[in-house]
């Protein structure tokens, strides 16, 4: 999974969507934009989740939101304010990426890309431009990358590229939670996507209600 973005209700019902896993991954940008940085960051810590740093992350833990638009900087400083020392000290300590050997299969996690971890956005016109090398790049058989909220699977000679969409905050035109399960047993990747719906009702009220931008509140229902 990915982009979380303090989106509590909505990690939660992917969790029980999902039901049982081996190992639970994190593609970054576990707050943000939502109303529950504290919980999202708590709830990834006690599941033991291999997880990357976002770029939401990264300007949580320091304050500065130059190139980000008015409403993701409002939203970085409100959930700045609202985690303690050590959440903040865990968003610190998340790595630039990961790479992990499960099942015989190479397994590289980034936010962005392999050439830009935290910001470089890779949509699906771009995944399938460039998996091929993003998968040299990253010196992995399967590369997973977040940043851009929309789901997608690259297949390619040699690998797969793939994006789970975002939890808390989908930008492909459905609202609803996305994620995706990755099954590696004998070696063989097989990935499928999954929606799950969650109150949103819910979480824009209580994302008014702390003072996080109207726009970011409202974008919930559409998708985008």
């Amino acid at each position: 999974m990915g982009d979380i973005h303090s989106n509590l209700t909505a990690l939660e019902r992917v969790l029980e969507d999902a039901e049982g896993w081996d190992l639970a991954l994190c593609l970054g940008d576990v707050v943000g934009y939502g109303p529950d940085p504290g919980e999202c960051v708590s709830r990834v810590r006690r599941m033991e989740m291999r997880c990357v740093a976002g770029n939401h992350d990264a300007a949580v833990v320091s304050g500065e939101t130059w190139g980000f638009n008015p409403y993701a900087a409002a939203a970085v400083h409100i959930n700045r304010r609202l985690l303690g020392p050590e959440a903040i000290r865990w968003l610190r300590g998340l790595p630039g990426h990961l790479n992990l050997e499960l099942e015989r299969v190479g397994v590289a996690l980034y936010h962005g890309s392999p050439r830009d971890p935290l910001n470089e956005y890779i949509f699906p016109q771009e995944a399938y431009a460039w998996a091929g090398r993003l998968l040299e790049m990253a010196g992995a058989d399967l590369l997973l990358l977040g940043h851009t909220h929309v789901p997608y699977l690259v297949e390619v000679e040699g690998g797969c590229l793939a994006n789970p969409g975002s939890v808390g905050q989908p930008r492909d035109g459905d609202p609803r939670a996305s994620y995706m399960l990755i099954d590696l047993e004998g070696g063989e990747v097989s990935i499928s996507h999954r929606r799950v719906e969650y109150d949103i009702d819910e979480v824009a009220e209580r994302m008014r209600r702390i003072g996080l931008p109207e726009f970011l509140a409202s974008r919930l229902y559409y998708g985008h």
